[in-house]
């Protein structure tokens, strides 16, 4: 198994990357604070005093504003290959009161920041529904259904990629490389170098094989999807502590 297109969208927009929000007959575009709640509506934490707020108000007599959130994927680690680019438009709606309040909740439930303490004095939340998706990877762009949009997932596993790539090289290097040759097969004397983990994702690895210039990538999956990070170190032995001998109950 590997990721979808509408996860990968969902991941790449969740509010881990920085995105660029484009407006129709506006001067732009401009670096955004976005995030997405549980639903995939996104939400943008917007200054008061900033060219987006001015951007984002109605024409008179409208009350939203047709808006469209750019997000490239930055990968994780050195030779790592991207996700790609995702593009999600709407119409953006300023929140207030009691919709700002509990939309304030789902933004720090990704973006802990305290400007959220702001809302109504230096900052406002506007928020739209996803209604037109496209997906960008390798010059070739995709329509993304937004009923699948909604109904898919981010990874859970992107927010610790970078950390957990990291890890893997430099604390448990000798580990990662035994264990990966006896995933694929490969014998020590095999010219190529040592095959290396270049993502990870909830559904698996993906490692790259060969020499620069002629390297291929493999995708070795977990049994199932991952639903908490914390599940890793019990899908990758060289993660495992010699101690612990069954997984959590």
């Amino acid at each position: 198994m590997r990721p979808n297109p509408a996860e990968i969208v969902r991941t790449l927009v969740a509010g881990r990357l920085p995105g660029l929000v484009h407006l129709a007959h506006r001067p732009g575009p401009h670096h955004a604070r976005h995030v997405t709640d549980p639903d995939g509506r996104v939400l943008l934490l917007v200054p008061v005093a900033s060219h987006l707020a001015a951007a984002l108000q109605p024409a008179t007599g409208g009350s939203d504003v047709a808006v469209v959130l750019d997000v490239l994927d930055l990968p994780p680690a050195a030779g790592a290959p991207g996700l790609g680019r995702a593009w999600v438009s709407g119409w953006a709606a300023e929140l207030r009161g009691d919709e700002a309040r509990h939309a304030a909740v789902d933004f720090a439930a990704v973006e802990p920041t305290g400007d959220l303490l702001d809302l109504g004095t230096r900052f406002r939340l506007f928020r739209f529904e996803v209604v037109e998706v496209r997906w960008e990877r390798a010059g070739v762009v995709r329509r993304v259904d937004p009923g699948e949009y909604a109904e898919a997932e981010p990874d859970p596993v992107h927010p610790v990629e970078a950390r957990l790539l990291a890890d893997l090289a430099e604390r448990h290097s000798t580990r990662v490389t035994a264990y990966l040759r006896r995933q694929l097969g490969l014998t020590e004397q095999t010219p190529d170098g040592p095959p290396r983990v270049v993502r990870v994702d909830r559904y698996g690895l993906v490692v790259a094989v060969g020499r620069p210039g002629a390297r291929r990538r493999i995708r070795l999956a977990f049994p199932g999807p991952v639903a908490d990070p914390a599940e890793l170190s019990w899908l990758l032995p060289p993660l495992r502590q010699p101690a612990e001998a069954h997984p959590p109950t």
